[in-house]
C-alpha cells in the first residue's frame, strides 16, 4: 500500500512537470516589437557601453564669438536681401548689388540680371570663386 502511495505521488509530482505550454518568442527591442516602455532602458545600456567620445572643441572664447558673430551677420545678410529680392518691395525698388567681406571670402550679391540673382563666393587667400545662380520667380 505504501509502494502504491508512494508511486501515485511521485507520478502526480512528475506529470506537472509534464503539462508545459509552447514556446512563444516575445521581443525585447521596440524596434523589432517589442515594448514601447523599453526604449529608454535599452538607450541608457547603450550608451553606458558606448567607449567612443565626441572630439572636444579646442576654440578660444574668442574664435567662438568670432564665429557666432559672423554666423549672425551672414544670416542677418541673406534674411534681408531675400527680403529685398523675393519680398513684395522687390518688384517696387529692385536691390542694389552688394559686396560683403567675412573673414577670408568676400561675397558679391548680384541682382542686375532680371531673371536671376547671382552669388560671388571669393575666397581671398586662394582666389578660388565659387558662383551661385538663383532664379527670380515672380
Amino acid at each position: 500500500m505504501k509502494r502504491l502511495i508512494l508511486a501515485l505521488v511521485v507520478q502526480v509530482s512528475i506529470s506537472g512537470y509534464a503539462l508545459g505550454s509552447e514556446l512563444v518568442y516575445k521581443p525585447i527591442n521596440p524596434s523589432f516589437g517589442g515594448n514601447p516602455l523599453n526604449g529608454n532602458f535599452l538607450l541608457g545600456k547603450a550608451q553606458g557601453q558606448n567607449k567612443h567620445k565626441a572630439p572636444q572643441s579646442t576654440k578660444s572664447f574668442e574664435e567662438k564669438v568670432a564665429n557666432a558673430i559672423e554666423r549672425a551677420t551672414i544670416s542677418d545678410i541673406v534674411r534681408k536681401y531675400k527680403e529685398s529680392v523675393l519680398g513684395e518691395s522687390a518688384a517696387v525698388n529692385p536691390p542694389e548689388d552688394s559686396t560683403f567681406i567675412s573673414g577670408d571670402y568676400q561675397i558679391d550679391i548680384l541682382s542686375s540680371n532680371s531673371d536671376t540673382i547671382t552669388i560671388e563666393i571669393i575666397d581671398l587667400l586662394t582666389e578660388k570663386v565659387t558662383i551661385i545662380e538663383i532664379p527670380k520667380f515672380g
